[in-house]
């Protein structure tokens, strides 16, 4: 049990850093201000029903994918970190809210994807699934999209808690953990290509 709840928080922790709400949560206010609240509530269940939808369809297509193209779980890790890296390396130098600004029509997209799950959390979803796992993943992910789904929900009340300033604070740090663990999977690819 004890073995299982650590492997369930180093699978919850590199996606609740991949999705990174505190950078989300500002992009949906801003989206959805002129809203009734009605219309907010819906628009929320639609964004955490497709988030789940896209990210089970690209765990069990992506396994597929790989034994098809011959890819390794470590050349993923190699790949994906790098992909990490560099999501997170534009986190800290650029205003998080102005890259990831959505464009088009309101619904699935794109508050479902690709601000709630996209190709960092896509990413970070495989490596963890081929590291710990498919079902403490899965746990992890649904874990995280209940937090996103009750920070949408109290999004203006945790705004004012925190302060516009604070959240975009938080969010750097985020970023900085996520080049972490980008780091992480470069490294534990490159030793295991190594040892093989």
């Amino acid at each position: 049990m004890e073995n299982f709840l650590r492997v369930l928080l180093n699978t919850f922790i590199p996606i609740f850093v991949a999705i990174d709400i505190f950078v989300v949560l500002p992009i949906f206010i801003s989206i959805t201000e002129d809203m009734s609240k009605a219309k907010r509530l819906t628009v929320v269940r639609e964004s955490i029903l497709t988030a789940v939808v896209v990210s089970l369809a690209f765990v069990a297509v992506g396994e597929a994918i790989f034994r098809i193209l011959g890819i390794t779980s470590n050349d993923f890790k190699i790949a994906g970190g790098l992909i990490l890296l560099v999501f997170a390396i534009l986190d800290v130098v650029k205003h998080s809210e102005e890259r990831r600004r959505p464009t088009g029509k309101m619904g699935v997209v794109p508050i479902g994807v690709p601000l709630i799950v996209g190709p960092a959390v896509l990413t970070t979803l495989l490596v963890l699934v081929d590291h710990y796992g498919i079902l403490p993943t899965l746990m992890a992910l649904i874990l995280n999209l209940i937090i996103v789904y009750l920070s949408f929900i109290n999004a203006d009340a945790i705004t004012k808690l925190f302060g516009r300033g604070g959240v975009a604070a938080i969010s750097k740090i985020m970023a900085i953990l996520l080049a972490s663990i980008a780091v992480m999977m470069i490294r534990l690819g490159v030793t295991n290509i190594i040892k093989h």
